[in-house]
């Protein structure tokens, strides 16, 4: 059989796409398309014709997710800032949201060019977030933190792909960021705390993707999606060392309440709120900054 038009094709799955509800039909028709052929999305139309059994695999991909099989969970990857992540069933795909966050502390780190930073990922899920840090900052020394098995087996997997490539390895730690007796041997060290725990309240209705294949431990936070954040925080003030700073990201519901926890406690001044790229509040930064009796003892 004759080669046949990779456009055709495209145009074929970006309608099947909306017409199963997909939110970017044309978007993930391309980013489908560009997996098959092996290109970036941009170079698609280098490659205007392909063999049959390139369109009956692009096909296939397309039939699963119309059925709203994450994107991600088809092509087996997930970007953050400049590094690519495996995910899969077992753990929770990170957003495009969380690249502001990624972005804001990699900007704080700037701020520690006189030796290497220490960093804290706290609910790491598939290591994306402390990943990405530890590309950017080789020398950095990147400890992250998961509860669940299944999720850290991901993160262990990634971490290890991107000690491979040359990235500096980072620690990873199975426990619950709420226990108070975690990584002792941090207290005061730390230069950044980031955190994209499970923040959404419980009876919020979300899409298939999400509802169906991300794990519930890593989305639900409890009633006001503010109980893990809430202890969590405690041990953040722990960690950090005067003049370290944090990023939690939250709800779109509850940045308000993030922001209050942090300024009723007195060891965290510069609290701000950040907004995502559809200008929702998304996460709330802060600086450790010393007590009354801290101060007097420096």
């Amino acid at each position: 059989m004759s080669r046949q038009p990779l456009r055709l094709a495209i145009l074929e799955a970006t309608r099947l796409l909306e017409e199963a509800g997909v939110h970017s039909p044309r978007t993930d028709a391309e980013l489908l398309a560009a997996h098959v052929v092996g290109v970036e999305r941009t170079r698609l139309g280098l490659v205007p014709l392909v063999d049959p059994e390139v369109i009956e695999t692009y096909r296939g991909l397309v039939a699963r997710r119309a059925e709203r099989i994450p994107l991600q969970h088809i092509t087996g990857i997930s970007s953050m800032g400049e590094i690519d992540v495996a995910v899969g069933p077992g753990v929770f795909v990170p957003r495009p949201e969380t690249e502001l966050l990624l972005a804001w502390a990699i900007a704080v780190l700037e701020e520690c060019p006189s030796r290497p930073p220490v960093v804290l990922d706290l609910c790491t899920g598939s290591g994306a977030l402390a990943l990405a840090i530890a590309h950017a900052r080789p020398d950095a020394q990147v400890h992250a933190v998961e509860l669940d098995p299944k999720a850290l087996s991901w993160a262990r997997r990634n971490a290890d792909t991107r000690a491979r490539d040359g990235d500096t390895a980072i620690t990873l730690y199975q426990g619950d960021v709420t226990d108070r007796t975690i990584l002792a041997d941090l207290e005061g060290r730390v230069d950044l705390v980031v955190s994209n725990p499970p923040y959404i309240p419980e009876g919020v209705e979300l899409d298939r993707e999400v509802a169906e294949h991300d794990p519930a431990v890593a989305l639900f936070g409890g009633p006001d999606g503010l109980s893990v954040i809430t202890p969590m925080v405690a041990n953040i003030a722990r960690w950090l060392r005067i003049g370290g700073a944090l990023a939690i990201e939250h709800d779109d519901t509850n940045g308000g309440q993030v922001a209050a926890l942090l300024r009723e406690r007195r060891v965290f001044g510069e609290v701000a709120e950040h907004p995502d790229l559809a200008g929702k509040p998304r996460f709330v930064v802060a600086r450790r900054v010393a007590t009354e009796a801290e101060a007097a003892r420096r």
